[in-house]
């Protein structure tokens, strides 16, 4: 039997056009000889719906349009398609109204529908919030075949993988011990760095351990903050990878199942990805495509400072549309340096893009005469530095505005993640992004862009050498660099990471062998910047814990984790600390 994966990009909340790239794809596959044809979780919505899930008249229409696709189907192709089922027991047990559910359609008809067990609520998922968990393992005949089916999260909770349950049901092995033939799944997984090749490992494991052959079709595209990697693929029984689709790409891939050996054959197997770096800019270049496109932009505008941000920014969104589509605006102070616009330029030049050029030192005096009264006798500081950001900012919306064009913000990890960043100035736009990317990551990605790129015999250069070379700055003020407010971005991504991701107090941190003063002004800047981040733009997620819908702190909250991780310590805790630029030290009151 020929199995037929649609690796799809569905638009959320386009039925039609969702069930058009389903249909297209059946049609496709069986001229290929498919007998099965597999399309992602929730394939005919997109994922995630989120809370158009509340709306009755959308559940309905979808219920149509399913119905609608089962009659369009080439006839002698069995099709299973990710939708959404009434629970209609809701009313007697309690329970959510929805399933999450997959539909086998055959013949013109909806033949059985089955429904996701395990329901995540972690990170960016919130499935409870929707859906009741099915309770019944779920399966399938087909020509003598018995197929069992499982949804996303139903393959995540192998015990001995795991080493733990985080849910009370394994469906993989309930299906193995009803002695099904193959097992499928139907997933929608977001992409997070490394993660195909844990998934690939976890699936090794079932594979082995229950010695069934195992199908994963995900989906592809972006969808708000989400990319979604596609790479479905498939395992035979002693775990051997036996098919790959390519990642961040629509696809089509066909399989074989061989009845007498109960077993997968070999087929085509997309190579990995040599580097992380190299996955990561194409997760971007996804995401920035699709975000633009499913909302209705052709063109983007940014703000092109000569710094490395807004110069990876400018490359990963001329790969995302097309060099015509880009527009770059260099908006230089009294404080910005030649080579700001020198860098901005020969980026621009190596791009394709076009440029404005907006200074705006006449601006800034227009503001330094109108609060001059209310400023006097005060020194200049950070209010004053901030006008410029925001002066710049409101010129990019003005722009955005009068032509309709995606703006562009281009603030990374390190600085949404301290608030090393203006709130309606440079957060200003439509979508962050690189809002997940640290800072060290923003200079490995630039390093890797412009590690092979020949034209003719010579090397190409993309990010202007200079750009690469010297020391980051916001330039609101004479001489300014960003280590006079910050840590080397080397440490401070180091802490990051720890803090963040690895959810390690400030004891931990310290212990790992970083400077406790430095480590106590890091968490005081995090929790001081939520107000920043909960009004940022979405932001591209590449990690498995950005600042976007997985990511929920409170603002108004008195949770001080330096006070706290050290209260049972000996040691005499600062309330306050500031960097000078070199070093880090206590401000008593």
């Amino acid at each position: 039997m020929k199995i037929a994966i649609a690796q799809i990009n569905p638009t959320i909340g386009d039925l039609l056009l969702n069930a058009q790239k389903i249909l297209e794809a059946a049609q496709r596959a069986a001229s290929n000889g498919a007998r099965l044809l597999l399309t992602p979780e929730l394939s005919l919505c997109g994922y995630p719906p989120r809370d158009l899930l509340l709306n009755p008249s959308f559940v309905e229409a979808m219920g149509i349009t399913l119905q609608n696709l089962a009659e369009d189907l080439p006839p002698n192709l069995a099709v299973l398609v990710g939708t959404v089922e009434p629970n209609t027991k809701a009313h007697i047990s309690g329970g959510k109204t929805l399933f999450n559910s997959i539909a086998l359609l055959e013949n013109g008809k909806v033949k059985q529908v089955f429904h996701k067990r395990l329901l995540p609520t972690y990170d960016v998922f919130d499935e409870r919030r929707y859906f009741e968990p099915g309770l019944e393992a779920n399966y399938f005949t087909l020509d003598n075949i018995h197929i069992g089916v499982t949804v996303c999260e139903d393959l995540w909770n192998d015990e001995e993988f795991w080493g733990k349950r985080s849910y009370t049901v394994n469906p993989i092995a309930d299906l193995a011990i009803l002695g099904v033939d193959l097992i499928v799944n139907l997933s929608a997984s977001p992409y997070t760095v490394g993660k195909q090749q844990f998934r690939e490992t976890m699936l090794r494991h079932s594979a082995v351990r229950f010695q069934q052959a195992v199908i994963y079709a995900n989906q592809v595209g972006g969808n708000d903050d989400l990319i979604f990697d596609g790479r479905s693929f498939a395992l035979n029984r002693q775990g051997e990878v036996i098919c790959r689709a390519p990642g961040f790409d629509t696809d089509l891939m066909v399989v074989e199942f061989d009845e007498g050996q109960r077993d997968l054959q070999l087929g085509s197997v997309a190579p990995a990805y040599e580097s992380e770096d190299e996955e990561i800019w194409q997760a971007l270049v996804l995401g920035v495509r699709d975000y633009a496109r499913k909302c209705h932009f052709s063109k983007v505008v940014l703000g092109l400072s000569g710094g490395i941000d807004s110069a990876i920014v400018a490359a990963i969104a001329t790969a995302a549309l097309g060099k015509e589509n880009v527009l770059g605006v260099l908006m230089p102070s009294p404080y910005s340096s030649d080579h700001s616009i020198s860098d901005a330029l020969a980026l621009a030049k190596n791009l394709g893009i076009n440029t404005n050029l907006l200074p705006i030192g006449e601006l800034m005096q227009g503001f330094d005469q109108t609060l001059g009264d209310l400023f006097a006798g005060t020194e200049f500081g950070l209010a004053e530095e901030n006008i410029q950001s925001r002066i710049r900012g409101n010129l990019l919306m003005a722009i955005a505005n009068k032509f309709g064009y995606l703006l562009l913000s281009t603030g990374n990890k390190s600085e949404m993640a301290v608030g090393y960043c203006t709130l309606y100035g440079d957060m200003n736009g439509g979508l962050a992004v690189i809002a997940d990317v640290p800072k060290t990551r923003v200079y490995s990605l630039c390093r890797w862009l412009n590690r092979d790129v020949y034209d003719g015999l010579r090397l190409r250069e993309i990010i202007p050498q200079n750009v690469l070379t010297k020391a980051p700055s916001a330039e609101l003020k004479p001489g300014q660099v960003d280590q006079d407010s910050l840590p080397p971005y080397e440490i401070l991504d180091d802490i990051l990471q720890c803090l963040i991701h690895n959810h390690q107090s400030a004891v931990q941190i310290v212990a790992a062998g970083h400077d406790q003063i430095i480590v106590d002004r890091v968490i005081q800047m995090v929790g001081r910047a939520e107000f920043k981040r909960r009004q940022a733009p979405p932001g591209l997620k590449i990690t498995d814990r950005a600042f976007g819908t997985g990511w929920r702190m409170p603002i108004a909250s008195n949770w001080v984790g330096i006070r706290n991780a050290y209260q049972t310590k000996t040691i005499a805790t600062p309330t306050l600390v500031y960097w000078d630029g070199q070093n880090a030290h206590p401000q008593i009151k």
